[in-house]
């Protein structure tokens, strides 16, 4: 295996293959979050004096009531720390400068990250930080086999590049076939949550069935339609029950579209 890949087996016994984050790319993508930052911690600051300026004839720096300004420097820090967590967590390990950079934050067994998993990287984001800087964070990504820093080592989570898809120039037949029907990832609404409970063992299941989609006889993949259906549809709130074939392709080549959002990292 080339160096910076890792090759992960999940508890389905799915074998997936990843590129690690090294310390470059990390490191431009926090800076890039930072800077995001660094921009709303400086505007709401300038929005908070300028409402205490006008509240009183004294500039600001002559109040003696400093809870103002107490408050404004806890919900920074609120704000600061929680864009990290809530990013990661909601938009798939991803903060705005990890998707701008391509990469991602995963579990160790290449599932997406977890509500504890983001709680407990970012919670020890403090450690990592000292002494300033992110001297400690910098040295144990630097120095470590998989690129990880403390948060990483605690809670069991890992760095990697995500996956282009690398677009033919030619739609694949399955691409075609769900550009006909007109279908897209929006006609479902199928929140974070419970895409995150899909197993990296459905996603095979479910790209084989897209993979085998236009091959098989009329026949064969209204049969496999039906029990791919059967196991994957009520994971989602769909009733199989009821539903005919032409109904039943359509919810799952949505699911495909969602489902490949979530699976298809950089390896």
């Amino acid at each position: 295996m080339n160096q910076g890949q890792m090759e992960i087996k999940t508890p389905e016994y799915v074998s997936l293959q990843f590129q690690v984050a090294g310390l470059g790319s990390r490191a431009a993508a926090f800076i890039i979050d930072q800077i995001l930052l660094n921009v709303v911690n400086i505007l709401a600051l300038i929005v908070v004096f300028l409402i205490m300026d006008g509240m009183s004839p004294l500039p600001f720096y002559f109040f003696e009531d400093t809870l103002p300004i107490a408050i404004t420097i806890i919900a920074l820090f609120i704000i600061n720390w929680g864009y990290f967590f809530a990013f990661e967590f909601f938009s798939g390990g991803r903060t705005i400068g990890k998707k701008l950079i391509g990469i991602r934050v995963i579990q160790e067994n290449g599932h997406s990250i977890t509500l504890l998993s983001s709680f407990i990287r970012n919670l020890l984001r403090i450690i990592d930080t000292l002494p300033t800087a992110y001297f400690l964070g910098i040295i144990m990504v630097f120095f470590h086999s998989k690129h990880k820093r403390l948060g990483d080592l605690v809670a069991g989570t890992i760095v990697v590049h995500e996956r282009k898809a690398k677009r033919k120039k030619k739609l694949t037949p399955i691409e075609k076939e769900i550009a006909s029907r007109a279908i897209s990832k929006d006609d479902l609404i199928i929140d974070e949550w419970t895409i995150k409970a899909f197993t990296a063992r459905d996603w095979k299941l479910m790209n084989t069935y897209a993979g085998r989609f236009t091959q098989l006889p009329l026949v064969e993949k209204n049969q496999l339609t039906r029990q791919i259906s059967e196991i994957l549809l009520p994971k989602i709130g769909q009733d199989v029950l009821g539903k005919n074939e032409q109904d039943l392709e359509n919810i799952l080549l949505v699911l495909y579209l969602n489902l490949r959002d979530e699976w298809e990292f950089d390896m």
